[in-house]
């Protein structure tokens, strides 16, 4: 049996098939739901691929369940594929997390990425400041929110310029998810080094509401 067989088979066996109307609904989902909450979906895709460790079949794996995927379910499981050791912060992975931004196109999918990209950094910090960059002006927001969020989590290793030159091409932009996502980048830099946010927030009066609340949501002057 395939990998893809195996997630299949595992999340089938999993489905608790009421909980699949509301996960539908909650998303906002085209797709249908088998109903499998996304701790499970990590937990089974961690079990199944245990002793898989050929990068090329993980990949493989990942993309026939994202491009094939019939329910939601299936895209959770080829995100938490490329989520193991194997393939985490290998930069010839990189067009896979784009394509998942692309044509998933809706905050689940492009947040679980933004994961990805601060593996990516750790690895590749030069390289991938140079694709975020790029990333921070295209066309499709969600690449756009991918490169503001693409750091969080990464505590004092931020890099302040890089989240500089993401925000400052979408300050002005209208769109609730990136201006959410330009508050949230902020606020979670903020626990750790709360006066460069206070000063970034001060040097950008053009901040939207949600973005400025959000940045300083747990912060206040003399923080």
């Amino acid at each position: 049996m395939s990998l893809v067989e195996e997630v299949r088979d595992a999340l089938r066996e999993t489905a608790d098939p009421a909980l699949a109307p509301g996960q539908q609904a909650y998303m906002k989902s085209a797709m249908p739901f088998l109903g499998v909450r996304v701790p499970a979906v990590r937990r089974l895709v961690r079990g199944v691929a245990r002793y898989e460790k050929e990068v090329g079949a993980l990949r493989s794996a990942a993309l026939v369940l994202w491009r094939d995927a019939g329910h939601r379910e299936e895209r959770y499981a080829a995100q938490a594929l490329m989520a193991l050791p194997p393939l985490r912060g290998r930069l010839d992975m990189l067009d896979v997390h784009e394509e998942m931004v692309r044509t998933g196109a809706w905050w689940d999918h492009a947040d679980e990425v933004a994961h990805r990209l601060a593996d990516l950094l750790d690895a590749h910090p030069a390289e991938m400041a140079l694709e975020l960059r790029v990333w921070s002006g295209d066309d499709d927001f969600w690449m756009r929110r991918v490169a503001i969020i693409s750091q969080l989590g990464r505590r004092d290793r931020v890099d302040r310029a890089l989240l500089t030159d993401a925000i400052e091409p979408n300050v002005a932009d209208p769109e609730f998810f990136i201006r959410k996502a330009i508050g949230w980048a902020l606020r979670d830099l903020g626990k750790h080094d709360p006066d460069w946010v206070l000063a970034f927030v001060a040097r950008h009066p053009d901040l939207s509401p949600l973005s400025r609340r959000e940045a300083l949501k747990h912060l206040s002057p003399g923080s």
